[in-house]
């Protein structure tokens, strides 16, 4: 009898144990928050709507530069690809989506600035690129100053409609759109004259068939953007693995690789690979 009263005992403790292990097993599953891949997914927040940098295709897979970058880091990581859970974030919801934890990384043309350092982490840069302006082909704009009473269009969170407004055309009309393409669908219509961002951004809508011959880069470089992978503030750890993945990328080729599949075919004239870990303290 004593000998069946132990048993049952343990019985009763393995099952608690079970219980309790089950209840807490999966707390960092969701954005990827171990140290390596393992059998889980990360999150990585990108852009969807910007072809050559971060786009979902018709078919729902996706392509651009950041993607190819945040695929190469996450492997590195100890992620495949088909443990990637890619999750549209737009300008203006970058800094909270990592705070929540909704996302472990973000690479989503995510410029370096000190009032962005004061939220969030970086690991990079990986990409030097210029604000500029995309036109129409026929329109007479040659240089920032020439915006003054002219409808200028950006997107909500950016910063770049309110630089130029601020340091070149200050009687510009500003006009924020949720997301990029609203404010290509807009120029092209004629509701505004001028749509600002990045040049390597620019160039990617300038390259899209149903767009050749339609618009044009201005060819202005109004500031220097430099690219981040976003990580929440105070995941040093995170932020040292991603800049050596970086590293690695730029010296094994892969960084030029990805450069000339996404942004060759609109003839963008990139800068050379950044030197990684600066401007990120």
């Amino acid at each position: 009898m004593k000998l069946r009263k132990v048993t049952a005992a343990s019985a009763v403790v393995f099952a608690l144990a079970l219980t309790a292990t089950a209840c807490g097993g999966d707390d960092s599953k969701d954005n990827g928050s171990s140290s390596s891949g393992g059998g889980e997914k990360i999150k990585i927040g990108i852009k969807y709507d910007q072809p050559g940098l971060g786009l979902k295709t018709p078919d729902g897979s996706f392509t651009g530069f950041d993607v190819d970058v945040a695929t190469y880091v996450a492997k590195e990581l100890g992620y495949e690809p088909n443990q990637i859970e890619w999750v549209e974030t737009k300008s203006a919801d970058r800094e909270t989506a990592l705070a929540r934890g909704d996302v472990k990384l973000i690479a989503a043309t995510y410029s370096i600035t000190d009032e962005r350092k004061q939220k969030v982490d970086f690991a990079g840069p990986y990409l030097l690129a210029h604000q500029d302006l995309l036109i129409k082909s026929d329109a007479d704009i040659s240089e920032a100053t020439d915006l003054n009473d002219k409808k200028l269009c950006s997107v909500t969170g950016s910063t770049s409609a309110q630089n130029v407004k601020k340091d070149f055309a200050p009687k510009a009309q500003l006009s924020n759109r949720g997301g990029y393409s609203e404010c290509l669908s807009a120029l092209q219509n004629g509701q505004v004259d001028a749509l600002t961002t990045d040049d390597s951004i620019l160039a990617g809508y300038a390259a899209q068939d149903a767009y050749k011959g339609k618009f044009k880069l201005a060819g202005l470089k109004l500031s220097n953007e430099n690219y981040g992978i976003g990580v929440k503030k105070g995941d040093t750890e995170t932020v040292n693995k991603v800049n050596d993945a970086l590293e690695k990328m730029v010296s094994d080729g892969a960084w030029q690789k990805a450069v000339d599949d996404n942004f060759g075919p609109a003839n963008y004239k990139n800068e050379p690979a950044p030197k990684i870990g600066q401007l990120v303290k």
